[in-house]
């Protein structure tokens, strides 16, 4: 091919770095690629701002103060929980360290979810999204085009983790009375541990659709296999029976051997605890050197993953597209004819739309690898949660922690609808006209997608919890209880998630992670947390306070002169009839909007 009919030409300069465009030309510098590409993220970020506060001010406005509440909620727990932790723990030593291991495993945590999720999302932004093709026809470097996906996708993978962190250490530094560097610490800090888990997720990604494009599912399952394997191992060790009494001093050190797994220093996870805290304790130069460690490593995978862009991102594309796929047999599989038979109550248009909705669900590997992780990690947690056989004091503790365990479905959930339900209408996209020739009403297309979801969310909730629920050997009373809490929490955010979804579509969108993210996404996140605080308050926590009141040994001398029964019987009666009603309300009304919405929707 003639070097003018050549999109790009390698030439004997271009083994020394430089890239030439037709007829000879060279590319422009990395650094005037890198303001070209700024100038337009710049653009499209004032055009989405100045639309939404032309168009949609009031609700732009409404989801910062929703996002507000819900961030003084998390902040206000996680004060009483650190509260707690110094006055229950006497010892200035032994509270360090528990306070050290409690910070290490959450940001292990989330560094795993971190490195997973983004080399999820950057493999659909990266190899599927639909502009891929575009900009690799423009005279940039594919590092570049590499650098400009991979910002998009640490946002989307990160601003969940920063909006939990953010409240935890922050009420940390208030309970602590921490110095004011460590506030000042804390963003920079942040944004390099969040980079690190992205970088190396992305590498991932780049370096299985280059070498196995036929078989990224199976590394993908057998990446997941030793995952789980580990998280197992890890689990049991922690199940083991323990020889000292629950919350003495020995029994915490015991757990925090066992946990001692997570703390080792090669992990960003505990150069982060440990730089925190350690600006916490008014040691500055100690706190520097540890940012200093995590901004460094950070640039390092930051370069790391531009080089292996640069050497296998375009090459890995054009085989993704051109290896010989397998041809399967059409027809239908056993798993649809399985949801099909399990939902051959409802009518025939509701059912063959659900099956629909499942097929496209199971042939994404970026949807339900994310239903696992989002799962697998709960069942893993609660079977780890050891059957607690102690006195009546210690009864308590067992149900707070059932308590709690609901609460954490409850956000888990959330995120689920936002992240799965949501999208739904959105995804239909410009396929919708087929839908809309269909002789079938509208409102039967959200009646069927509120059913998928309300199945998709309620089989796994309630399981948990009761699994939970049977782990911890709480009563009948408790656990039926907590199951009705899962019926209503499920059926309000499910129809709140579609009926959000269908009055405030994104139909030109794609990408499912970024209509969560989008402003319909935040508005749906926040409303359903403050609907699952509500619920919660209304039916789980007055079944916990009976209990305490009839079990707690420092409640007798309260009863002595009040009798907190009909009170406490009074507020679970009424509190699960309001929390009925709250579920009515918050299923219906988002539905009859969403209702209004789609029937005037047109492509």
């Amino acid at each position: 091919m003639p070097d003018a009919m050549n999109p790009i030409v390698s030439t004997a300069g271009s083994r020394r770095g430089v890239t030439r465009w037709f007829g000879g030309e060279d590319l422009i510098s990395p650094a005037g690629e890198a303001a070209a590409f700024r100038r337009m993220r710049g653009r499209v970020a004032r055009t989405l701002i100045r639309q939404t506060l032309t168009s949609s001010r009031l609700r732009f406005f409404l989801v910062l103060l929703l996002s507000a509440v819900l961030w003084t909620i998390l902040f206000r727990l996680f004060e009483e929980g650190f509260a707690f932790f110094r006055s229950a723990i006497q010892t200035n030593e032994l509270l360090d360290a528990v306070t050290h291991t409690v910070f290490t495993n959450f940001f292990f945590a989330l560094m795993i979810m971190l490195g997973f999720s983004s080399a999820v999302i950057l493999y659909g932004s990266l190899y599927r999204g639909a502009d891929i093709a575009f900009l690799f026809g423009l005279p940039v470097r594919a590092e570049r085009v590499f650098l400009y996906k991979c910002q998009e996708a640490m946002f989307l993978s990160s601003w969940a983790f920063l909006l939990l962190a953010s409240p935890m250490l922050m009420a940390y530094g208030s309970v602590a009375h921490v110095p004011w560097y460590y506030y000042l610490e804390l963003i920079p800090a942040l944004i390099a541990f969040t980079c690190i888990p992205a970088a190396l997720g992305a590498i991932l990604c780049l370096c299985v659709v280059r070498w196995f494009p036929s078989q990224r599912l199976l590394i993908l399952l057998l990446t997941g296999g030793v995952v789980l394997a580990a998280a197992l191992a890890y689990a049991g060790s922690l199940t083991a029976e323990t020889s000292s009494a629950f919350f003495t001093p020995s029994w915490i050190q015991e757990i925090l051997e066992r946990l001692r797994v997570t703390e080792s220093r090669w992990l960003p996870s505990w150069w982060l605890s440990t730089g925190l805290l350690s600006a916490a304790k008014g040691e500055a130069s100690e706190s520097v050197i540890f940012l200093v460690l995590l901004v460094s490593n950070a640039l390092f995978v930051r370069q790391l993953g531009i080089g292996c862009a640069a050497s296998v991102y375009r090459s890995g594309y054009s085989r993704l597209y051109t290896y010989h796929a397998v041809k399967r047999c059409i027809g239908t599989a056993w798993v649809d004819r399985l949801a099909g038979t399990l939902t051959a109550m409802l009518p025939l248009e509701m059912r063959q739309l659900m099956v629909k909705d499942f097929r496209i669900f199971r042939r994404d590997p970026l949807q339900w690898t994310q239903f696992l992780v989002f799962f697998g990690l709960l069942v893993l947690y609660f079977l780890g949660v050891r059957r607690f056989i102690y006195n009546t004091h210690h009864i308590v503790w067992v149900h707070t922690i059932s308590f709690l365990n609901v609460y954490v479905v409850g956000l888990l959930l959330v995120t689920f609808t936002t992240r799965f339900i949501f999208p739904l209408v959105s995804l239909e996209g410009q396929r919708f006209w087929i839908l809309g020739l269909l002789p079938i009403r509208r409102e039967t297309i959200l009646w069927s997608k509120f059913t998928f979801g309300l199945v998709a969310s309620l089989v796994p909730c309630s399981g948990l919890i009761l699994l939970s629920d049977y782990m911890l050997g709480v009563g009948r009373l408790i656990t039926f209880s907590h199951q009705i809490t899962c019926v209503v929490l499920c059926v309000g955010l499910c129809g709140t998630a579609v009926g959000l979804g269908a009055a405030m579509p994104s139909p030109r969108e794609q990408s499912p992670s970024r209509i969560a993210a989008g402003f319909g996404g935040t508005l749906n996140l926040v409303a359903s947390t403050l609907y699952i605080v509500a619920v919660v308050l209304l039916t789980a926590l007055p079944a916990h306070f009976y209990f305490v009141a009839n079990h707690a040994l420092p409640v007798d001398m309260v009863a002595e002169r009040f009798d907190l029964s009909p009170v406490l019987i009074g507020w679970l009666l009424w509190g699960t009839a309001g929390s009925l009603v709250l579920g009515v309300v918050a299923t219906f009304l988002p539905l009859w909007l969403g209702f209004r919405a789609f029937r005037r929707f047109e492509i």
